[in-house]
């Protein structure tokens, strides 16, 4: 069985408002990775949870799929059902 690619958003502990979206492979040693701070984009507002991560088999449907969600469109499709 292959690998996964994970597209994940990330919500911040303290407040729920502030998200990140991304993709990995490995779910857990990203978050470990966004909450120790070696993140710059996100170290500013750790701790953070995985509010939503799906799976794909194929990297660029995943990465495609990521690139969606940070677009105007995709921003409001992940807030109506995330």
């Amino acid at each position: 069985m292959g690998s996964f690619h994970y597209v994940y958003i990330l919500c911040d502990v303290a407040t729920g408002k502030r998200h990140y979206t991304g993709v990995t492979h490995n779910l857990h040693e990203r978050l470990a990775m966004h909450n120790a701070g070696h993140v710059p984009h996100t170290s500013k507002f750790a701790p953070w949870y995985i509010e939503t991560a799906i799976a794909f088999r194929d990297k660029e449907k995943a990465f495609a799929y990521e690139r969606y969600l940070k677009t105007g469109t995709g921003r409001a499709y992940a807030i109506k059902h995330f």
